[in-house]
């Protein structure tokens, strides 16, 4: 029993734990009226998810070991601001800012020209050395 305790205890420290800036973007994601869930998406093999009609926002375990996880939730707190933006109906923020040539082949694979401009806007803001400053300050700019 306290064999089992202990080995327990050893592996749930050895988990890799969300980063601070990732908790403080999740709050402020909730505080927009907006749930995150750190769980699998149910479109397989992404990252992270939102759905526009209720704004849940899916977090993939797996961006922890990976350590991604901020990247991946600055990239979602962008498309929420989009969302927020399009009053409910996710659009496109206009921003003047390009993502680096490594991302294109991301949201190039969309067929659809609009989501792949909502993607490449995602895609730019996270990949920006300030990212977690730009994504908070369009979630305070759209989500009122």
């Amino acid at each position: 029993m306290i064999e089992t305790l202990v080995l327990a205890s050893f592996l749930v420290s050895q988990l890799p734990t969300p980063e601070e800036k990732f908790l403080n973007l999740k709050i402020q994601l909730e505080k927009k009226g907006f749930q995150v869930v750190i769980e699998l998406p149910p479109k397989r093999g992404a990252y992270g998810l939102l759905r526009e009609a209720d704004k849940k926002i899916w977090i993939n375990p797996v961006v922890f070991e990976l350590h991604i996880g901020t990247q991946t939730i600055i990239h979602e707190a962008v498309h929420a601001a989009q969302v927020c933006a399009g009053k409910g109906k996710i659009k496109v923020l206009g921003l003047n800012i390009q993502p680096s040539n490594y991302t294109r082949p991301f949201f190039m694979r969309y067929t659809d020209v609009h989501r792949q401009d909502l993607e490449r806007e995602a895609y730019a803001i996270q990949t920006q050395p300030n990212s977690y400053e730009l994504a908070v300050s369009l979630l305070h700019k759209y989500c009122q």
